[in-house]
Parts: C-alpha cells; sequence; structure tokens
C-alpha cells in the first residue's frame, strides 16, 4: 500500500490570516490535538514581522508551549536570515523558507524579487544545517500569480534547479492562490522529479480557491509526490493574495486518501473531533466537508 505524509500548516498558514485572534494556549492545543490524531509533522510558527502578520507575533511562546515530543517534527516559517535566527533560537526541528515565484508577488510578500529571495537561501540554508536544523524551502504561487498570470514551466523549472543547488532538504510547489488544475500538477512535480533526480523530496501545497484542490493533491500523488500540505478544517489564506482562500482540509485530504487505499497514519475520527473544536474556537463555520459529512460507511453500518 502507498502511503503519503501529511503535513499540518493550520497553526500557521491556516491562522496566518484569519480575523481571529487564537491565544498561544489555544495555538499549541490545535498542534496537539493533531498529533494525537496521527500528525507527525506540522507548520507551528512564522518567525515573519509581527507588524505585517501579528497573528504570528506569539512564535517563540507556541515553540515554549509546545516543547519537544517524540516523533514529531516542527516547522517554523522563515523569510529572512533575521527570522531564521528568532526560529533557531527555539526548539525548532525543521524551517521553511518561502521563495515567491513572480517578481511582483514576491515584492509585495516580502519585498524582494524571485533572485533576491533566492538569495535568502544561500545565506540561511548553511546556517540551518550548522544548526542541526533541517532547511526547506517552498516555491510559493508557483502554479500562477495574482498579478502576473500564468507562470511558465521554465520559470518553475529554473527555481526547483536553483533551489536544489542551494542544499535545501525538501522542495514544495505551492498553489498559493489556488489556480492549479491536475494536468499542470502532473507536469510541474513530474518534470520537478527530473530535475531533482531523486534526490531532493517534493512536497505539494495546495489551496481550494477554485475547488480543484483535492483533485491536484491526488494528481501530485500519482505523479510520486508523497508529502502534501494540508489545514484542519481548510481554513488558511494568504494576507498578501487577493481572494486566496483556505488550504485544503486535513479530514477532507485524509478521507480521500484512505478511500484510495493509500496509508496516512492518521486517526481519521480523531481528527474530525479537532475540526470540531476549531470550528468551537473560531466560533463559524469552517470549509471542510466531511466534518459535516461523516465518515463511510457510517459507525452504526460497519461491521468487526
Amino acid at each position: 500500500m502507498a502511503r503519503v505524509q501529511v503535513v499540518e500548516v493550520s497553526a500557521r498558514d491556516g491562522l496566518q490570516n484569519d480575523p481571529a485572534f487564537l491565544t498561544t494556549e489555544q495555538k499549541v492545543e490545535l498542534i496537539q490535538r493533531t498529533i494525537a490524531a496521527g500528525i507527525d509533522r506540522a507548520e507551528v510558527a512564522s518567525f515573519a514581522n509581527p507588524k505585517a502578520v501579528p497573528q504570528m507575533a506569539d512564535a517563540e511562546a507556541v515553540l515554549e508551549g509546545l516543547g519537544t515530543i517524540e516523533g514529531f517534527s516542527s516547522i517554523g516559517l522563515v523569510l529572512n536570515t533575521k527570522g531564521f535566527h528568532r526560529a533557531a533560537a527555539t526548539n525548532v526541528t525543521e524551517i521553511n523558507i518561502v521563495v515567491v515565484s513572480t517578481d511582483t508577488f514576491s515584492q509585495r510578500n516580502q519585498r524582494m524579487d524571485t533572485i533576491d529571495a533566492l538569495a535568502v537561501l544561500d545565506e540561511v540554508v548553511p546556517l540551518a544545517k550548522a544548526a542541526g536544523i533541517a532547511p526547506t524551502v517552498t516555491l510559493a504561487a508557483s502554479f500562477g500569480c495574482p498579478f502576473e498570470g500564468e507562470v511558465p514551466l521554465e520559470r518553475t523549472q529554473m527555481l526547483v534547479e536553483r533551489a536544489m543547488n542551494y542544499g535545501v532538504v525538501e522542495i514544495a510547489l505551492a498553489d498559493t492562490i489556488g489556480v492549479a488544475v491536475p494536468a499542470d500538477v502532473k507536469r510541474r512535480f513530474e518534470s520537478a522529479a527530473q530535475i531533482t533526480g531523486g534526490q531532493v523530496p517534493l512536497r505539494a501545497h495546495f489551496h481550494n480557491t477554485r475547488n480543484t484542490g483535492y483533485a491536484n493533491a491526488l494528481a501530485a500523488v500519482e505523479a510520486g509526490v508523497s508529502v502534501l500540505d494540508a489545514s484542519l478544517a481548510g481554513i488558511g489564506g494568504c494576507p498578501f493574495a487577493p481572494k486566496a482562500t483556505g488550504n485544503i482540509a486535513t479530514e477532507d485530504l485524509v478521507y480521500a486518501l484512505d478511500r484510495s487505499g493509500i496509508e496516512t497514519g492518521i486517526d481519521l475520527p480523531k481528527l474530525l473531533e479537532a475540526s470540531e473544536w476549531l470550528e468551537g474556537v473560531l466560533d463559524r463555520r469552517t470549509p471542510s466537508l466531511v466534518s459535516k459529512a461523516g465518515l463511510f460507511p457510517p459507525a452504526e453500518l460497519t461491521t468487526s
């Protein structure tokens, strides 16, 4: 049976643009609830400028409250060397560096063009490795940009090759604004795999803005990707991308993978309990559907 690792991003990408400001204790509980459901890797905080992303201002406190958990890898988002040094002062296991695929979006997101953002890898990757922290990169807006439109395949290929040469241990292609379709997902990941030659694992990050996120996730798996990002309850969005809505919901993704015979190691009923808890904390309906429709077959029809 195939196996896919699901990386939980609700505590970072899910909350960074949310109108509800969770307390540090609530963020820690959110992460702990997903760990209890079987998540073994999660984005837990962003070390971006708190003035730009105020929901992430308590990054250090979240890491302190979470502590070190055996078998669990905590990921901190960093945009520059200053952010890395903040992350390195905590017990974070991994750092994820964001490089936006287009210059216009990169300027809006990080106040630098794409090539300058790539240069951050040159500074941060050696520092991370020296500190025993795994450096990964997310190539944001790999499938389309809200300001420049289509992203040429050649652009993605160039960024994958450069990121690989900087020594990152994983490369994610992200559909930040939710414009991808399965055919393009397969094409880009197959192309990226040819460049990396299997030396650097690939990860996929999808938003469900145009209701193609789950089809894209399954297409990525068909293309050989074994690591997928998802956000509990489907919350999230990018504060710098117009109309960018939530990530694919972790429970909906796990349901689709489970029913497709793909192992995740995640307890879906416990995940649904965590999703119900989060909806209560946010005090609003969330985008996920399995949390509302329930499992199939329903419990009363299953036999031991």
